[in-house]
């Protein structure tokens, strides 16, 4: 997969909610720093040059639609994060948010009920 613009990721997200979209639909989920409707029109020609999106022609208009799940795009996400900011350790992902008090320890007791429910 390749890596997308933040931008891109905005865009991806309205998809992923409309399911199916024309640039219309998109630019008006929109809620700050609208794009005019060429280039919000160009960064959804450019997903679907990724290969993240596809359509519905309808004369001169397209319908767009995901053609990447939102969960397929979290797991690369996640998997490409981890490796690049955790040299591609778990234990050192959830060591990160621990030392960060962004996890407690009724999750910590959740996940570890999960990886042992899983045995």
């Amino acid at each position: 997969m390749q890596k997308l613009t933040n931008k891109e990721q905005e865009i991806m997200h309205i998809l992923w909610k409309l399911e199916k979209a024309f640039v219309k639909d998109v630019l008006a989920e929109i809620k700050t720093d609208k794009p005019h409707y060429n280039t919000l029109s160009t960064i959804i020609r450019n997903l679907e040059e990724k290969g993240y999106v596809s359509y519905n022609a309808y004369g001169k208009t397209h319908q767009y639609f995901p053609i990447v799940s939102k969960e397929e795009y979290k797991k690369g996400f996640m998997t490409t994060a981890i490796d690049n900011y955790f040299n591609s350790s778990y234990k050192n992902v959830v060591s990160f948010f621990a030392k960060e008090e962004k996890i407690s320890v009724d999750e910590l007791k959740e996940i570890i009920a999960l990886i042992e429910n899983k045995k």
